[in-house]
């Protein structure tokens, strides 16, 4: 990659960004699943009764509960111009600027927002086929049929090791997915260059690109022995403390972890959030096992002491919505999206399916009937967040005794000066004595307070009592009890009923139970997708019969076998793919392979990746030698005038509350309002305008230059240590050229020096931001 000196030249090449509308019914799963999540519980809650085939008496010729019925529209006209919400009347009816919809109460605005949403991005509905057909009742579902007909729903076995005629298969890994480009003719790519590779496995494992030091020190072991290189440096980035960051960070986006701050309905604080950020963190540097990982955040207050309570952060950092006064409907409304939060969380992040979309109705497409929604939901209505103490019950009950003395003092002395003033008299002899003797002793207990303890976002339970069914998403119409137990289609068609408290501790052990078939295979993917740019399953959060089939099915069923079979070390995972010839591929683009498997579904090379925004960020702030790499703690409300690592950022979950939310979300980090399936990958002008605009930017590259001139003596020398510190290789001849030639014409008028320019656009660069 080389160096433009020309700053516009690299603006004005930039693609250009293209919107285009599926009108064509070519819907993305994430779509699809927008939909679902979004915009049909909607429909189904407010405009079925009067606009669907099951009203009793249809209104305005107008059917909701079809696409084609809504575009089509009714008496009328069509009720959405697709791509269109400003001419759509539909969302003129529900703004209440024409006809005003539903009649009785206006939508949320949340609601309103959502479809709006919707037909911007071309009114998404899934299509029905054979695969993915609508689902029966529940009480008609054969749950045993129902397992057979789709692969996720079926157990987790442990399949043959295949043979492969390619003598470079170093692991079971490569047998499975060299056999699958074999079947279909293609070959795989040569080893990645040592100085390629290393700058992939230190920004995959712990997040940085490596010093210079560190990437000639592999380059000299690996001309000697490989593979020997390979796996030593593998076990050392694994004892870093800086990888359980880096992997912690992978994991709060499941956990849609925020510092809070959102809307609707839910907009509080989240002071201690970031205990749990802590505690994931040291868990996976710990090589806590996944199951235990898992079970801990579901019911961590319940299985083991107080340290482990700041697990349910998993629940507890989520929102927690707020009724807007004192009417039933808001108070309804808030504890409904309270609990679709927690079983959207569990199900989506956990169990990669899309549980949420049978709050309203039996899911469409997967069989996951509403009564099963309810069964999960009544197991988070017995759990509410609390403040939980992060000390030993003997430090709390005295902390709270003392207390509780000053405070009775306190009143004491209040009754009796209140008593006076009523009276309206001065005090006795007696009296002015025990005010006098109360106030010292306020004041002798205040100098003596014991030390305070601190506290975290936690679960706690509240009761054990099963909960009914809402009819169309409704708590306030209410049907069936459902009883708390897991899933049918996991657990069978008589599940054990949960009878423990909320029943968080049984659902812990139902996710992590060996027999359940999504679990491993769930988590194991996305280990997989952020080694290799994309999961064996492109719809991480999404299994089911509207999510896309694996790659290589085999080979997840084998890596999630193997994983529960050694412990659920997530360690031993990451050695087993980084030491894979698979995942040691370089990205060498071909003709062949790009025409025959463009999408590289058949791995026959590494896709080239853009850092995300940690990495990003971390690793600049690393080659200028500014990194901080102190380990947690409270946040930072601005992190683009810090040097701590960017994990640290105050995040909101609106993204648009804290000075961090605008850096961060320029490069992609994603809302934390739901658990994030995969982060957005997009190229704007608004990036590269960063880059040559920002004061960060110019910060950087002004430390750069500093370490430069300490390092090196003339501008031959501080151009070829830029090339070793920033891409870990030597500057080719050409680039050197160029170097030099815009260094010597540079005018000196100019507000910044030649030197900051140069190291802002090596800082700047494409070779700078994409892993190979």
């Amino acid at each position: 990659m080389k160096i433009l000196s020309c700053a516009l030249v690299i603006f004005l090449l930039l693609p250009c960004a293209r919107v285009a509308f599926a009108d064509e019914l070519t819907f993305t799963p994430e779509q699809i699943e927008y939909f679902e999540s979004h915009v049909r519980p909607v429909l189904v809650q407010h405009c079925y009764d009067c606009h669907s085939t099951d009203a009793k008496e249809l209104k305005a010729e107008l059917y909701v509960d079809s696409r084609n019925g809504i575009i089509e529209g009714g008496e009328s006209g069509p009720a959405i111009v697709v791509g269109n919400p400003a001419d759509s009347e539909l969302i003129a009816a529900i703004n209440y600027q024409s006809t005003e919809m539903p009649p009785d109460r206006k939508l949320s605005a949340k609601d309103i927002a959502s479809l709006t949403k919707w037909v911007e991005m071309g009114a998404p509905w899934p299509q029905v086929t054979a695969a993915a057909g609508v689902q029966p009742k529940s009480e008609a579902i054969d749950w045993e049929e129902a397992r057979e007909r789709h692969w996720a729903w079926q157990p987790i076995s442990q399949p043959d090791v295949p043979h492969s005629k390619d003598s470079s298969a170093t692991n079971p890994i490569d047998n499975f997915v060299f056999s699958a480009r074999e079947k279909a003719g293609l070959l795989g790519s040569e080893p990645a260059t040592p100085h390629v590779f290393v700058r992939r496995i230190y920004t995959d494992l712990i997040g940085v690109v490596p010093t210079s030091v560190q990437t000639q020190r592999f380059v000299d072991a690996a001309e000697i022995d490989r593979e020997l290189a390979v796996a030593k440096l593998v076990d050392e980035l694994l004892q870093s403390p800086l990888y359980g960051q880096r992997w912690g960070r992978h994991w709060l986006d499941v956990a849609r972890y925020s510092d809070g701050r959102g809307g609707f309905l839910d907009n509080s604080s989240l002071d201690d959030a970031w205990r749990y950020r802590d505690w994931v963190v040291d868990a996976i540097n710990n090589d806590m096992p996944i199951d235990r990982f898992l079970e801990l955040q579901i019911a961590g207050d319940l299985i083991s002491d107080y340290h482990d309570a700041v697990a349910t952060g998993f629940f507890a950092v989520g929102p927690t919505y707020r009724s807007d006064g004192g009417d039933p409907d808001s108070v309804a409304q808030a504890k409904g999206e309270t609990l679709d939060d927690r079983i959207d969380t569990l199900t989506r992040g956990l169990l990669g399916i899309t549980g949420s979309c049978a709050r309203c109705h039996d899911h469409k497409f997967d069989p996951i009937p509403q009564l099963d929604y309810y069964s999960l939901a009544g197991i988070f209505n017995n759990s509410n967040v609390h403040n939980v103490p992060l000390a030993e019950d003997s430090v709390v009950q005295r902390f709270k005794d003392h207390q509780n003395q000053v405070n009775e003092l306190q009143k004491k002395t209040k009754d009796l000066n209140k008593k006076l003033k009523n009276e309206k008299r001065e005090a006795t002899e007696s009296e002015a004595a025990d005010l006098k003797q109360w106030n010292e002793q306020v004041e002798t207990l205040k100098q003596n307070t014991p030390p305070s303890y601190a506290t975290a976002h936690a679960l706690h339970d509240t009761g054990d009592k099963d909960m009914p069914v809402a009819i169309r998403g409704n708590l306030r119409k209410t049907g069936d009890i459902a009883p708390r137990r897991f899933l049918r289609i996991i657990a069978g068609a008589e599940p054990v009923t949960f009878t423990s408290g909320s029943g968080r501790r049984e659902l812990a052990k139902a996710i992590t139970d060996p027999y359940n078939p999504l679990t491993a295979r769930v988590f194991v993917n996305r280990v997989w997708m952020h080694h290799f740019g994309a999961g064996l399953v492109r719809t991480p959060s999404n299994f089911g019969s509207l999510g896309e089939k694996p790659t290589h099915p085999e080979l997840l069923d084998w890596l999630a076998a193997d994983f529960m079979k050694h412990g659920w070390s997530l360690k031993r995972l990451h050695r087993q793919i980084v030491l894979s010839s698979t995942y040691q591929q370089s990205s060498q683009f071909s003709e062949v392979g790009q025409r025959r498997d463009g999408d590289n579904r058949l791995l026959w090379r590494m896709s080239p990746r853009r850092m995300d925004v940690e990495v990003w960020r971390d690793s600049l702030l690393s080659v200028t030698g500014e990194l901080d790499q102190t380990p947690g703690g409270q946040p930072i409300d601005d992190i683009a005038n810090t040097t701590r690592r960017t994990l640290y950022a105050k995040v909101s979950r609106n993204g648009d509350v804290f000075a961090s939310d605008e850096f961060l979300r320029r490069f992609d980090f994603p809302l934390m309002r739901a658990t994030v399936a995969k982060r957005p990958n997009s190229i704007v002008p608004q990036q590269y305008l960063f880059l040559l605009n920002s004061q960060f930017m110019v910060e950087r590259a002004k430390r750069l230059v500093a370490r430069l001139n300490s390092d090196a003596n003339t501008d031959e020398e501080r151009i070829r240590r830029a090339y070793e510190l920033l891409y870990g290789r030597a500057v080719e001849e050409s680039e050197l050229e160029i170097g030099l030639g815009f260094l010597e014409s540079h005018s000196a008028d100019q507000t910044l020096s030649a030197w900051v320019q140069y190291a802002q656009a090596l800082l700047g660069s494409n070779e700078f931001m994409y892993v190979r």
